[in-house]
């Protein structure tokens, strides 16, 4: 047949779209797409490599490792011991890192002192304190010899972008228009994105007590209560004020107003459930050394009025400063522990400090757009902070010393300024399944029948919000700070969805658990973990054609054995 000459150009036109068409889809077609850098996403994408799938490994930003790279330097797991796995092996190459001496750049490593809660131990094979940038270096080695794709700087479009057909997801679309499409899909994210896009059921904030039968969820404004097993617990009565701090703008007078963040109700009714999400914070990564240091500079925006609690704070203490605090022996309102090469891992500590309380409820739900809003809101609340602490004559003189020493590292992270870009995300969406993780599981009192992995730490949540009590003076409420008996198991099912929601979406970080619950189990030893028995959940799936829900627990026991995890 012959074609006019202007008909045959077309053809060969539309033929070279649809090879294209076909060459795009056919090189961003894998077995699993991982959205998520993050510690959970790395050690998913490092697993379903080594069992031979294909696997790409989808980062929103420019910088894989989330907290891990991003300032959480500070291993919090509670026992070390069921740490295996692709988690194990990270931290036994911090270890190895640091035997180099050459990685010793601004001290030696004879002088360096462990200042972190899990303490390395000369014995160990593992290392748990370590720079972000040692981290980041450390997942780069481990995912360079392997065949994974990574790419950066994709954002899901979380409007459209999730194809989708009954209860199965066939591709996800980005921002950019970048299209992957595969057999298996792991939300590796801290906000629970590409789940929420999908149609998963899921949660924010504090559940009630009686939704899940637990003594430690929902308001906890009273400062004892009773855990499930009969010891006490502490509620609201660290990183709180000291009696007697006045919250209004000209003190006595409440015609004039509530201070900045301070909450206009009161703390509600203990026990019962809200939409509060545990306070963020950037988790400093800071040096003392002079060649090394960024010295906290005063922002451009920067209101006095922010910090008055906190000057109020220190005016309320009676006597010598050193006696302000009923607990604890620090001046200084951080945990400031060492790391390496004259840095730290500096977090959050007493009343008014680095977590900026109840301005983060939105961020779980939020745009992109307002997502970049509140984090650079808390990241020049806490450049306002240190400032303050720093230089500001209503500090205590002892004060002022102690935090002036110190300033952003220049060698640490991209910004000129020595800030790092991610955002201590304590929570935001949990996934809503079959299996719900809760404060039984964490006493010992329900043991799941499915374990994937073990988590150790206490059931841990930072304040949720700051109001006026009835003394008339302000608290923070809702810190938690309860701890287990013993390490418990994770089941398998809170990582999946209800298959008639979505059969090939499996869920590291955004687990399916009570917010109680989720505070022991979100550390990022335990991620990784969750991440690798992610992988190999999806990688079952594929090789037996099944939903994720549907994959054999003796074989998925017994893979994972094989592959050092450690499940009771």
């Amino acid at each position: 047949m012959k074609y006019p000459l202007k008909a045959l150009f077309l053809l060969i036109i539309l033929s070279a779209l649809q090879y294209n068409c076909q060459y795009s889809k056919d090189s961003n077609t894998f077995d699993v797409v991982i959205y998520g850098g993050t510690s959970a996403g790395i050690t998913a994408a490092i697993q379903t490599a080594r069992l031979g799938k294909s696997v790409i490994l989808i980062e929103p930003t420019n910088r894989i490792g989330g907290l891990t790279t991003g300032g959480l330097g500070q291993t919090d797991i509670g026992n070390k011991h069921v740490i295996g796995g692709i988690s194990r092996e990270f931290y036994r190459n911090i270890k190895a890192y640091y035997e180099n001496p050459e990685h010793w750049v601004w001290q030696q490593k004879s002088e360096y002192k462990d200042g972190g809660q899990t303490r390395s131990e000369d014995h160990e094979d593992a290392m748990w304190t370590f720079e972000p940038s040692a981290a980041l270096k450390v997942y780069q080695e481990m995912l360079k010899d392997l065949d994974i794709a990574i790419v950066y700087s994709q954002k899901l479009n979380r409007t459209s972008g999730v194809l989708k057909a009954d209860n199965k997801i066939s591709a996800i679309s980005m921002l950019s228009g970048e299209t992957y499409y595969g057999n298996v899909f792991i939300d590796a994210t801290y906000e629970g994105d590409l789940m929420a896009a999908a149609g998963v059921s899921y949660t924010v904030g504090r559940e009630s007590n009686t939704q899940y039968e637990e003594s430690l969820n929902g308001i906890q404004a009273n400062k004892v209560s009773k855990t499930l097993s009969n010891t006490n617990s502490n509620n609201s009565i660290y990183h709180n004020f000291i009696d007697g701090v006045d919250p209004y703008i000209i003190k006595g007078d409440s015609s004039s107003g509530l201070l900045p963040f301070i909450n206009e109700g009161g703390p509600g009714i203990d026990g019962q459930g809200d939409k509060g999400v545990q306070a963020y914070c950037f988790r400093m990564t800071l040096t003392d050394h002079p060649e090394n240091r960024i010295p906290f500079a005063k922002p451009e925006d920067y209101n006095e009025l922010d910090y008055e609690l906190l000057f109020r704070n220190y005016e309320a203490a009676q006597g010598p400063i050193e006696a302000m605090y009923s607990y604890g022996d620090r001046l200084v309102p951080w945990i400031n522990s060492a790391m390496p090469n004259r840095k730290t891992d500096t977090n959050n500590q007493k009343g008014f400090s680095t977590d900026f309380i109840g301005q983060n409820w939105d961020y779980p739900e939020a745009s992109y757009e307002k997502r970049e809003q509140i984090i650079e809101r808390h990241r020049r609340y806490q450049q306002g902070l240190m400032w303050t602490l720093a230089n500001h004559p209503r500090i205590p003189e002892k004060v002022r010393d102690q935090v002036s020493r110190w300033g952003t590292c220049k060698d640490e992270y991209e910004r000129e300024d020595g800030w790092q870009q991610q955002l201590y995300i304590r929570e935001a969406r949990r996934m809503v399944g079959d299996q719900v993780m809760t404060q039984k599981h964490c006493e010992g009192i329900e043991i799941v029948s499915d374990p994937i992995g073990m988590a150790a730490y206490g059931m841990d949540s930072h304040h949720i919000k700051r109001y006026v009590n009835a003394k008339g003076f302000v608290a923070n409420e809702g810190n938690v700070e309860a701890h287990v008996k013993a390490p418990y198991s994770i089941g398998y099912r809170s990582i999946v969805p209800r298959n008639k929601e979505c059969s090939n979406l499996l869920v590291p970080i955004c687990l399916s658990a009570s917010h109680i619950a989720f505070g022991s189990i979100r550390m990022e030893p335990v991620f990784m973990v969750l991440g690798q028995s992610a992988a190999v959940v999806a990688c079952l799936s594929i090789d037996d054609g099944k939903a994720v829900q549907d994959v054999e627990y003796d074989k998925l026991r017994d893979m994972l054995i094989e592959q050092d995890q450690v499940l009771e």
